[in-house]
């Protein structure tokens, strides 16, 4: 115990003395470190990310949108979904709790006095906050009665709200929708941008039957409708029956595409993942050839530090020390420098991913897996490069090496 103790004395005396040998080891191990910490924790947070959106969606609900992929990729504008398809869906599937239509205009005008801003307005019919687990913070939702008497109420986000009312409490108060005077019920809570970099707290939720008629001017088509079922453990199996369901009244022959998308759960996740992987992939191939770089350079001033030190070795093996006593206390050293240098690199991944998160909105999340990752990089980038120059150190013939 007390020659371990030595060794590790020895080695950190060894570090101290050898600065720029311990700059350069340390920069480059840092470097390496700081990207694979950026790739753990951007991991990490892309995951958890799709799972707070997952709660946020729903993990017992299902989105419906019109249009398939190979309509929206021709620019294909027109919405095969009705509100019948809405109608049937909610008789076909006991388990649906909640089955809510939906429709969509975006850049309407809305203004309130002097203020006059550009948002989307959201026809829905009552439950909105239900369905999407959006809670409302001020007044309420607008009714069932609002509905069948096509009244000019709406629902709106808090950036809306800013935008038009400033610190004015809206409740009450009525705003101009595409000259349509409109009276504010309630105020939404805050859900900030959605993955795809859409504002989500910038909308007005609106009876449907009012936006149908009085702005779109088309009382029979939606643009979507979402479902949530009382079994959320056959979620995957109503998708399916879902899918032949809606071909089946839309007259869609087995070898035609679809002309409806649904959205899941899971489709949320892989969305999620997909838009990060590609940063990922590219930090990673960062990171091991930084990592890479870092131990050949370590191992390379290693080795010269050897050829340095070679008549200190020979001193050191001729009044005592052991094969085994050199091989550690290079290793130490080694290990030493890397373990600093992941420290450092974990720090610096800490602050650019700040940075990240500041500039491109990336969801980043720092756990102890992005620590202990870099650090056991860092042990083993020491032991891996470290050990060749530690051997010829400890291999070095005590008489030679006080000659030479």
């Amino acid at each position: 115990m007390n020659r371990l103790v030595k060794i590790t004395i020895h080695s950190l005396k060894a570090v101290r003395a050898f600065k720029l040998r311990t700059l350069f080891c340390l920069t480059s191990v840092a470097l390496g470190i700081a990207s694979i910490t950026i790739i753990v924790a951007a991991t990490e947070g892309a995951y958890k990310k799709a799972f707070d959106l997952v709660a946020m969606f729903g993990p017992d609900s299902l989105l419906i949108l019109g249009g398939g992929e190979q309509q929206r990729a021709i620019g294909q504008r027109k919405s095969p979904l009705t509100l019948d398809d809405a109608k049937a869906v909610q008789q076909a599937f006991p388990t649906a709790y909640l089955v809510v239509p939906m429709t969509t205009n975006s850049e309407v005008n809305a203004a309130y006095k002097n203020n006059k801003y550009q948002t989307r307005v959201i026809g829905s019919t009552a439950g909105y906050s239900r369905a999407w687990n959006w809670p409302v913070i001020q007044g309420s939702e607008f009714t069932e009665a609002d509905l069948e008497t096509l009244k000019n109420v709406g629902m709106i986000g808090q950036y809306l709200s800013q935008q038009l009312f400033g610190e004015e409490d809206p409740i009450g108060k009525y705003i101009l929708v595409k000259r349509i005077p409109v009276q504010i019920v309630g105020v939404l809570e805050s859900r900030g941008t959605a993955p795809t970099g859409e504002n989500l707290d910038d909308r007005i939720v609106m009876p449907l039957t009012t936006v149908m008629t009085k702005i779109r001017n088309d009382p029979r088509y939606i643009n979507l409708f979402r479902i949530r079922f009382d079994d959320q453990e056959n979620l995957y199996r109503h998708v399916e029956q879902l899918r032949l369901f809606l071909r089946a009244r839309h007259g869609i022959l087995q070898d035609e595409p679809e002309d409806f998308r649904i959205i899941s759960p899971k489709e949320i996740i892989k969305f999620l993942v997909a838009i990060t992987g590609s940063l990922v992939a590219f930090l990673g191939i960062t990171g091991i050839i930084a990592l890479l770089v870092a131990g050949f350079v370590l191992a390379n001033l290693f080795l010269l530090s050897v050829q340095e030190r070679t008549r200190e070795i020979g001193i050191r093996r001729s009044v005592g020390a052991r094969k085994r006593d050199i091989l550690l206390q290079f290793l130490g050293e080694s290990v030493v420098i890397t373990t600093a240098g992941g420290v450092l690199g974990f720090v610096l991944g800490w602050v650019a991913s700040r940075l990240l998160m500041l500039l491109a909105d990336f969801p980043i999340y720092f756990s102890w897996k992005a620590f202990a990752i870099g650090l056991f990089l860092s042990f083993l980038i020491g032991i891996g490069f470290g050990l060749q120059p530690a051997s010829r150190a400890a291999n070095l013939k005590p008489i030679e090496a006080i000659r030479t």
